[in-house]
C-alpha cells in the first residue's frame, strides 16, 4: 500500500510551490527578524561670542562749514543671550585726530574737525574707555543696533577735496 504523504511545506505539485512563492512574496523577510535600539547624545555647547559691524558715515557734499552738519549711521551688534558687551570707537587714521578732537583728513595735510557722538542731543562724546565712554549692552542672540551721531561744527573752511577717517569699532565682552 501506497501512502502519500502531504506537506504545506513542501508543496508536492507546480501548483502548489506557486502558491507558497506568492504567499512569500507578502511577508518580508524582516517580519520575524529581530531588532534592537541604541540612543546617543547631541550637544552644542555656546561660549560667550559677540559679531559687530558698521555702517560708513557720510556728511555728504558741503560748501562753507558755517553751521553744523549732522548725519547717522549704525552699528550693528549681535551677541549671544546674556553676555554684557561695551562697544568703542577710536579716534580715527587722521593724523592729530583724538577721542576729543576727531579729524577728517584732506588735501595738502588740510583737515576737518568733527566729532561722533553716543546720544541724539550730541553732547555724549563715543569714545573707546569700557565704563566711561563707550555704550554698553546686554546681547539677546539677534542683532541689536546701535546709533552714532556725527557732526561737523561750524569752523574755517580748507580747501575742497575728499575728507577721510577710519573708524575702527571695537567691541569688548
Amino acid at each position: 500500500m501506497d501512502i502519500m504523504r502531504f506537506s504545506l511545506l513542501r508543496p508536492q505539485h507546480k501548483y502548489g510551490r506557486l502558491a507558497a512563492a506568492a504567499i512569500a512574496a507578502f511577508f518580508p523577510a524582516w517580519l520575524g527578524a529581530a531588532t534592537k535600539t541604541t540612543t546617543f547624545q547631541v550637544r552644542l555647547t555656546l561660549a560667550n561670542d559677540c559679531a559687530i559691524s558698521a555702517s560708513d558715515l557720510d556728511f555728504g557734499s558741503q560748501g562753507v562749514l558755517g553751521a553744523n552738519i549732522d548725519q547717522t549711521t549704525t552699528v550693528s551688534v549681535t551677541c549671544t543671550t546674556g553676555a554684557p558687551y561695551n562697544v568703542g570707537l577710536d579716534a580715527g587714521t587722521a593724523a592729530g585726530s583724538t577721542i576729543a578732537n576727531r579729524r577728517l583728513a584732506g588735501p595738502a595735510a588740510s583737515s576737518v574737525g568733527y566729532q561722533l557722538y553716543r546720544d541724539a542731543a550730541r553732547t555724549q562724546i563715543w569714545g573707546n574707555t569700557p565704563g566711561t565712554d563707550t555704550v554698553a549692552g546686554t546681547g539677546n542672540g539677534a542683532a541689536q543696533i546701535l546709533t552714532v551721531y556725527g557732526r561737523v561744527p561750524p569752523q574755517a573752511t580748507p580747501a575742497a577735496g575728499a575728507y577721510t577717517s577710519t573708524i575702527t569699532a571695537t567691541i569688548n565682552f
